[in-house]
C-alpha cells in the first residue's frame, strides 16, 4: 500500500508539473491575450461600467423571485469560489518560490485573465438551460453546443468528472483541513470538532440549493473581503515606509530578481514569472472553467452584462485582495526566512499584530475557505446532474459533507495535490472548446455595445 501510495504521488507531481510549471502558462496567458485583443481590451474599455454595474447591484438582500439569480448574487457566488486559501497561501507560496516580482506576473496574467472570464460568462449565458424549474449552465453546456457528437460529449463528460473530484470532493478536504489547522493554531479547538461544525453548517445550505447558496455567499463575500482589506490596511498603515519599499521590489524584482534582498533568494526572472502567473491563475480561476457556473444564473438583459461583471470579479480577486496579503507579506520582509503558504502569511501578520495575527487570519481562513467549500460543491453539483441527473445530487451532497468533515482532520497533502492535478486538467476541455466561442462572444459584445450607443 506504501508503495502504491509513492507511485501515485510520483505520477500526480509529473503530470502537475508538466501542468503547472509548462503547458497552462502558456494556453490559460495564450487565451487570455487572444481574446483581449479578439475583443479590443473588454476589460478597459468597459472597467467602468463594470464598477457602476458592481456597485449599483450591492445587496446583502438580494432579490431573486426569478428561476435564475440577480447579476450580484451570481458574482458573489463565483467570488465565493475564487476568493479562498489561495488568496493567503498563493500569494505567500509565490512570493516564497519567485520572490516580490512574482506579484507583478501576478497582476498581468490576471488582466489578460479578466477577458477570457469575460468570455466564458458571455458563452455560460448563451448555453444555459432550465432544468426543473432551475437554469443551470457551464463550460458542459457551450462544450456540447460548440462540438456536436461524440467528441463534445467526451469532452463535457471529462471535464464534469475532473470538476466533481478537482472541486467537490478533495477540493473541499482541502478546504476544510485549513480551517480546521487554523483554529487549532489559534484556539486549541480539535479539528474534528471544527469538522463536524462545517460539515453540518455546509450540509444545510447545500439542502437549500442554489439560491439558499446565493443568499449566504451574497452576505459573506462583501463582508470577509471588506474585513480582510480593512486588517491589511491597518498593518501597511502602521509600516508606510516597508509599504513603499514592498512595491518597489514587486517592480524590481519582476525583471530583476537579483536586485531585491542582496541576491539571497536565488530567484530568476523566469521563477518569477513562472510562480506569479500559476499561482495567480489558481487563485483568480480565470479560463479554469469553474465560475461559468455561477455566471449562467444570472438573470441579465444581455449577456455581455454578466461578462463585465465576471471580470470584475478577477479584479476584486487579484487586484485587491491577493495584493493586499502580497503587500502585507513582501512590507514585512520576512518571505526569506524560509517558510511558505499559510505559514509565511500567519508570520507576517503576527509582525504587526502579534497574537492578534493568530485569530485574525484563523477567521479569514474560516470565511475564505468556508465560501469556497459551498462554491465549489455548487460547480460539481451541475455537474452531477449533467452527468447522472437529478436523482444523484442527494448522494453527491452527502459525499461532500462527509469530504468535508474527514478533510478538517487529515494530512491531506496527496489529496491538495491530487485537487491541483484534477483542476489543470478541466482547464483543457474548458478551454478548447472557449476559444472556438470567439466569433460568438465577439459578435454578441458587438451588438451589446450598439444597443449601448
Amino acid at each position: 500500500m506504501e508503495n502504491l501510495t509513492v507511485v501515485v504521488e510520483q505520477i500526480v507531481a509529473t503530470v502537475n508539473s508538466f501542468l503547472w510549471d509548462f503547458a497552462l502558462l502558456f494556453l490559460l496567458c495564450g487565451t487570455g491575450i487572444f481574446y483581449t485583443f479578439s475583443l479590443k481590451f473588454i476589460q478597459v474599455r468597459k472597467f467602468k461600467e463594470g464598477w457602476k454595474m458592481l456597485f449599483g447591484n450591492f445587496s446583502l438582500h438580494g432579490k431573486n423571485e426569478g428561476k435564475g439569480l440577480s447579476s450580484f448574487q451570481a458574482l458573489t457566488t463565483a467570488i465565493a469560489a475564487q476568493v479562498g486559501t489561495g488568496n493567503i497561501a498563493g500569494a505567500a507560496t509565490a512570493i516564497a518560490a519567485g520572490g516580490p516580482g512574482a506579484i507583478f506576473w501576478m497582476w498581468l496574467s490576471a488582466f489578460f485573465g479578466m477577458a477570457t472570464i469575460y468570455a466564458e460568462a458571455v458563452m455560460a449565458q448563451v448555453t444555459r438551460e432550465e432544468k426543473n424549474g432551475v437554469v443551470v449552465g457551464g463550460p458542459v453546456y457551450y462544450i456540447k453546443h460548440i462540438f456536436k457528437g461524440g467528441f463534445g460529449k467526451f469532452l463535457a463528460g471529462f471535464f464534469s468528472v475532473a470538476v466533481i473530484l478537482a472541486l467537490g470532493f478533495m477540493g473541499n478536504m482541502v478546504q476544510a483541513n485549513s480551517i480546521g489547522s487554523s483554529f487549532k493554531n489559534a484556539f486549541g479547538i480539535s479539528p474534528v470538532v471544527t469538522g463536524i461544525a462545517i460539515a453540518i453548517i455546509a450540509g444545510i445550505i447545500f439542502i437549500g440549493g442554489i439560491k439558499r447558496i446565493a443568499r449566504v455567499t451574497e452576505k459573506i463575500v462583501p463582508i470577509m473581503a471588506i474585513l480582510y482589506v480593512l486588517g491589511c490596511i491597518v498593518i501597511l498603515a502602521m509600516n508606510p515606509a516597508g509599504l513603499v519599499q514592498a512595491v518597489r521590489d514587486i517592480f524590481v524584482g519582476a525583471f530583476s530578481p537579483q536586485a531585491v534582498g542582496g541576491g539571497l533568494l536565488g530567484v530568476s526572472v523566469q521563477k518569477a514569472i513562472r510562480f506569479g502567473v500559476a499561482r495567480g491563475l489558481f487563485s483568480n480561476e480565470a479560463g479554469m472553467g469553474s465560475t461559468p457556473h455561477a455566471h449562467a444564473t444570472a438573470d441579465v438583459a444581455h449577456p455581455s452584462e454578466q461578462g463585465i461583471v465576471a471580470f470584475m470579479g478577477v479584479f476584486i480577486d487579484t487586484f485587491v485582495v491577493l495584493t493586499c496579503t502580497a503587500l502585507v507579506i513582501i512590507s514585512s520582509g520576512l518571505y526569506t526566512n524560509g517558510e511558505t503558504a499559510a505559514a509565511l502569511a500567519q508570520s507576517a501578520f503576527n509582525a504587526s499584530l502579534g497574537n492578534v495575527g493568530n485569530i485574525f487570519i484563523a477567521f479569514c481562513m474560516l470565511f475564505f475557505a468556508f465560501t469556497t467549500i459551498v462554491g465549489w460543491y455548487y460547480f460539481g453539483e451541475v455537474n452531477v446532474r449533467s452527468l447522472f441527473g437529478e436523482k444523484a445530487v442527494k448522494v453527491y451532497a452527502v459525499i461532500v459533507v462527509i469530504c468535508v468533515a474527514i478533510g478538517a482532520t487529515l494530512k491531506v497533502d496527496l489529496v491538495w495535490n491530487m485537487s491541483d492535478m484534477f483542476n489543470g486538467l478541466m482547464v483543457l476541455p474548458n478551454l478548447i472548446a472557449l476559444i472556438p466561442c470567439v466569433g460568438i462572444v465577439r459578435k454578441l459584445t458587438k451588438e451589446y455595445e450598439a444597443k449601448k450607443k
